[in-house]
């Protein structure tokens, strides 16, 4: 039986915002609230971005954690020989009947709504933006790969799973450039391919993202990471269902498996924390009450093509539209990790954990 969440609490976060799909934020901030401007001038304030907050003593909980990791988070990734590849899903340029095969998706393409492929673009944008994602683990402390080739196991974790993501931003990608009627139809604009390749490099050089407040801090990440791995199965799976809807068994298929990977980081990240409750409980709930308070924010909040200064919300109010990724989803998740984390049964917690304890199941 599922846990009750606090009804105030699930009110607090969902006054928080989040306008969604995971793959742009697993939970966005109201406008209301905090948007920030994407265009700065050099005179425009800087916010004071807080750095290396997790007290340097617990740095020794994670070296200590180095053979638990190997035992039990790398067993949820695959040896590379064993992993599918891009190009094991599209149409290939040296067989005999590469144009009729590009033909066919295109014709595929022609049956499935605009809306689905506004939110595929989505999706493809944010994974390109996988350089961002593994700069965040390698600044992260207790953590890092310090020299691009560590053996421990965080560093080996961290490397592996920037392979296996890697593979979803090219999929997606060649897979809308295939289906060249896609752009004419949807689009109709000859620079628009140009504009979405400028978010790419928007969200790695930075100038359209924003502090998604690591700290650097382990406790933080990986909270994060286990809300957006999951939010990003949800998301992939729910676009797999629509394609199938639609008739596009190829999409379905392209999604599915980008869903399942996913997944398998999700149990991943999940475990790493659960095992941080069981090593420390007070600073584990303790970093899990300040990072809902931060919001589960993706750099892509503020993707920016040089042009639309609310891209975000346009993508992200066709994903809620659609159902890819909802508010609703967005509090499950939150109730299904107080759960699976056991936060109403921890002890040996402090005054202030107690309270939050309180405050998370009521």
């Amino acid at each position: 039986m599922a846990l009750n969440l606090n009804p105030l609490l699930s009110f607090t976060f969902l006054q928080m915002g989040y306008h969604t799909s995971p793959k742009f934020s697993v939970a966005s901030m109201h406008r209301s609230v905090s948007r920030e401007v994407t265009k700065k001038t050099s005179s425009s304030p800087r916010k004071v971005q807080v750095t290396h907050s997790m007290p340097p003593h617990k740095i020794e909980i994670f070296k200590s954690m180095e053979n638990w990791v190997e035992e039990n988070v790398l067993i949820h990734l695959k040896p590379v020989e064993k992993c599918w590849q891009p190009q094991d899903f599209l149409p290939d340029p040296a067989s005999d009947g590469f144009h009729e095969r590009v033909e066919e998706l295109q014709e595929r393409a022609k049956g499935t709504p605009d809306d689905y492929f506004v939110v595929l673009v989505g999706d493809m944008i944010t994974e390109e933006a996988l350089p961002t994602y593994q700069t965040l683990l390698n600044i992260t402390d207790g953590i890092q790969d310090e020299t691009g080739a560590s053996p421990t196991s965080w560093a080996t974790w961290t490397r592996a799973w920037t392979a296996e993501e890697n593979r979803h931003g090219d999929l997606l990608n060649k897979t809308c450039n295939q289906s060249a009627g896609f752009w004419a139809n949807i689009f109709k604009k000859i620079r628009y391919k140009h504009q979405i390749e400028l978010c790419f490099s928007f969200l790695l050089v930075g100038s359209s993202s924003k502090d998604v407040q690591m700290e650097n801090n382990p406790y933080l990440f990986f909270i994060y990471t286990s809300f957006q791995e999951r939010a990003t199965f949800i998301s992939h799976g729910n676009t797999a269902r629509l394609a199938n809807q639609h008739g596009d068994k190829s999409l379905a298929q392209i999604s599915g498996i980008i869903a399942s990977d996913e997944k398998r980081h999700e149990t991943a990240y999940t475990k790493i924390v659960e095992k941080l409750f069981e090593i420390d409980p007070n600073g584990t709930v303790l970093a899990f009450a300040d990072r809902m308070r931060k919001k589960i924010t993706m750099p892509g909040l503020l993707m920016y093509d040089g042009c639309d200064d609310d891209l975000f919300e346009h993508f992200s109010a066709v994903a809620q539209r659609l159902g890819v990724y909802t508010a609703k989803d967005y509090v499950d998740n939150l109730e299904f990790f107080v759960e699976r984390w056991n936060v109403e049964k921890l002890t040996g917690l402090s005054s202030e954990g107690r309270k939050l304890r309180i405050m998370f199941v009521g």
